[in-house]
């Protein structure tokens, strides 16, 4: 949601920071622009729509200068208009800044600098805090007018500002909402949202704590706290390639990420199990063991795709660990009252480990001093830097706003984690060695039926013009009912619901006819014949059913409008499977339908403000 790229150093900085927020696209945004600074002089462009928009404008404009900031907004507070894009300036165009966020406080600071005279000219939040910046700024360098305008502000803020007084500099800071300060050389800096516009210029990071300031300058960088407080900050090196960003000639990143799922589960596994005595090894868990030993309730929190997850997790660590466990979304887990103690453990599950609910959920659990355990995807983020202890999915990057191999790794790392969690628990040495088996078989049926892609995509054409769906399953296949039914509609923008199979004829079962396809997870599991019974009243209702079944059954063939079929694993592991045509099917819809499915419309990767 939103992204930032800054540039000092001795090159261009308008082809990096173009570049930078071309990796960012990803993120979902309604505007883009850029300030370039050059000997005392700024030249600043924005304009509303795609990056392309912005693009096109540069080249009427010859823009030179080694310093500067650029941005892709996702609009909050105004509408998307040239006038609201980033960066903006103050009342003398001297300042101009980018911000991620929301200033909660805007309001009451905007009534209070209108009296003091400050114009304004556009509808954002963000404007505020370049005129509260330029109050400050009279006989201090820039870093400390920030600070003490930032001491002013309530909410969150990921932000960067440039000075044409002092143009080769740029000051950041971050509250809620993450930079990364990429290390060239001395004297060259790269600063963004995330790691993806700072890889193919380095892999030397520092990851921006909360309340911190960084002042970039040719002579190196500081970083200061918002209460002036030294810091001697951690570099630390990406591991990720930056070909791993990349399209590699697939047509979209989703399809890209889907393909790479087998992989996925590779990375995920690779050092963590010991087939041999059916134990998991997750380095995180391990370091907690004794406080493990403990826990006697589990509550799990996400958002989005990864809530979905964690309903498969959940069923995994009750039936395999019996341990209660709750799965609650962030944004409502923070504004209850939850009731923890010693004796419970948070898991927080998320892809960017940047999500604002999620982090704000998971401070609340250590607030009350909980033992707090991570999934999350992106190293050094936010979440992974604050839980106790966690794991790593190891998807690599993940640019599709819609989730795919981050939703399956979360599935690998929450079998892994009830393999540990039942083996401390009594879980027989037999059991955990068939779980460890099957999770190693898990890329190879990955991959059957990935190469089953051309017949879901025949399937896909028959269905692509339907304007509804339901997608039903049970048990643990009914959180991927709901991981199904959310692809479909966040991509190809069609109404689809998911329901517990065994809840349709609780009222649902009335929206059934010619005109409404449903879309049924029925493996040959323990809850088959159910599924089976609820096919057929669907049928009976003259409704259109595409079903998912286990590989050797064909009893469906005559009560189904069409099949896919996954091979056959351990009921626990079936999500894993079951999900993949789902992905299939809901790109190809969207492909069909001309949706841009990389980017759908109004969404963004990184939920990072409310």
């Amino acid at each position: 949601m939103c992204g930032i790229v800054g540039y000092l150093g001795n090159k261009e900085a308008t082809p990096v920071i173009m570049e930078g927020l071309k990796r960012m696209e990803y993120r979902g945004y309604d505007s883009a622009g850029l300030a370039i600074l050059d000997k005392g002089k700024v030249k600043s462009v924005k304009k509303a729509g795609k990056l392309q928009n912005l693009t096109d404008e540069l080249k009427t404009h010859k823009i030179t200068g080694q310093v500067g900031i650029g941005h892709i907004r996702w609009a909050t507070h105004g509408a998307p208009t040239d006038v609201n894009a980033h960066p903006h300036n103050d009342c003398h165009n001297e300042l101009y800044l980018v911000h991620n966020g929301i200033i909660e406080n805007y309001q009451a600071l905007k009534e209070k600098l209108a009296k003091a005279g400050h114009e304004f000219n556009t509808e954002t939040d963000t404007e505020v805090l370049t005129h509260l910046i330029e109050m400050y700024y009279q006989d201090i360098p820039l870093e400390e007018a920030v600070q003490q305008a930032l001491n002013d502000v309530v909410g969150a803020y990921g932000l960067a500002v440039a000075s044409t007084r002092e143009p080769e500099k740029i000051v950041a800071a971050r509250l809620g909402s993450p930079l990364i300060l990429g290390i060239i050389e001395k004297g060259e800096y790269i600063i963004a949202s995330d790691v993806t516009p700072i890889l193919s210029h380095t892999r030397e990071v520092i990851y921006l704590e909360e309340r911190e300031i960084a002042t970039l300058t040719p002579e190196g960088y500081n970083i200061r706290t918002l209460d002036n407080k030294k810091v001697e900050p951690k570099v630390d090196n990406v591991d990720w390639d930056v070909d791993q960003a990349e399209k590699l000639g697939y047509p979209h990143f989703m399809i890209k990420e889907i393909m790479e799922q087998p992989q996925v589960i590779k990375d995920g596994l690779r050092g963590r199990l010991e087939p041999e005595i059916g134990a998991a090894h997750l380095g995180g868990f391990i370091e907690q063991d004794k406080r493990w030993r403990d826990i006697e309730r589990i509550i799990v929190i996400a958002c989005g795709t990864a809530a979905y997850a964690c309903m498969v997790g959940e069923y995994m660590i009750e039936e395999y660990a019996g341990i209660p466990t709750e799965v609650e979304i962030g944004s409502e887990f923070r504004y209850r009252q939850p009731v923890l103690n010693e004796k419970t453990a948070v898991v927080i599950v998320s892809q960017s480990g940047e999500t604002a609910d999620t982090i704000a959920s998971l401070r609340e659990a250590k607030r009350q001093n909980v033992l707090t355990f991570g999934i999350v995807n992106v190293v050094g983020s936010t979440l992974a830097r604050e839980v106790d202890a966690g794991a790593y999915i190891h998807a690599g990057p993940e640019v599709a706003v819609a989730s795919t191999k981050a939703f399956l790794g979360m599935l690998n790392m929450f079998a892994l984690f009830t393999l540990a969690l039942g083996r401390q628990r009594g879980m027989s040495v037999v059991t955990g060695q068939r779980i460890a088996k099957e999770l190693l078989a898990l890329p190879d049926k990955i991959q059957a039926i990935l190469e089953k892609n051309d017949d879901i995509k025949k399937i896909a054409e028959k269905y692509s013009k339907y304007e509804h769906a339901f997608y039903l399953g049970r048990k643990y296949n009914f959180a991927v009912a709901e991981e199904g039914a959310h692809k479909l509609k966040e991509i190809s923008y069609v109404h689809a619901e998911a329901y517990p199979a065994g809840e349709l004829k609780h009222g649902a079962l009335a929206l059934i006819d010619d005109r409404f396809y449903s879309v049924m997870i029925v493996p040959e599991d323990s809850v088959y014949e159910k599924n089976v019974s609820n096919l057929e009243e669907i049928k009976a209702r003259s409704g259109v059913v595409l079903a998912i079944t286990t590989e050797g059954n064909h009893a469906l063939d005559d009560k189904a409008d069409d099949v896919i079929y996954i091979p056959k694993t351990l009921e626990m592991l079936t999500p894993l499977l079951s999900v993949i045509p789902l992905q299939l099917f809901a790109y190809h819809i969207a492909v069909l339908r001309d949706c841009d499915v990389d980017q759908p419309r109004n969404l963004a990767k990184s939920v990072t403000v409310e």
